[in-house]
């Protein structure tokens, strides 16, 4: 979440206008104000835990743990795929040797 905002509002004028707590925060600091020193923190009247919650989640370990659980999901649906294959394609290549054999 914090990428995208960077790469498409690099100067955080959306935050600034929705959240306008953090209007005068450095941009530095607009997408993660949880990483601003306390004295910044203070110095704009926003400090995080208390004015403004905490992140809920640690977004690079859940972001890791979310592309580990996608992998699989993709790879179990490739074996899936490929194994419904080669159950479908299964019968057919025997029919082409049983027709053989009947020659």
């Amino acid at each position: 979440p914090v990428a995208f905002g960077k790469k498409t509002d690099k100067d955080g004028e959306y935050i600034r206008k929705w959240l306008p707590q953090f209007k005068d925060w450095p941009t530095k600091y607009i997408y993660e104000p949880w990483n601003a020193p306390l004295a910044i923190q203070q110095q704009n009247g926003v400090i995080i835990g208390e004015d403004y919650p905490h992140p809920i989640v640690e977004h690079k370990s859940i972001s890791k743990s979310n592309m580990a659980r996608m992998k699989a999901a993709y790879d179990e649906h490739k074996a899936t795929v490929a194994a419904a294959s080669k159950v479908k394609d299964g019968p057919k290549t025997l029919s082409k040797k049983r027709a053989r054999t009947k020659k």
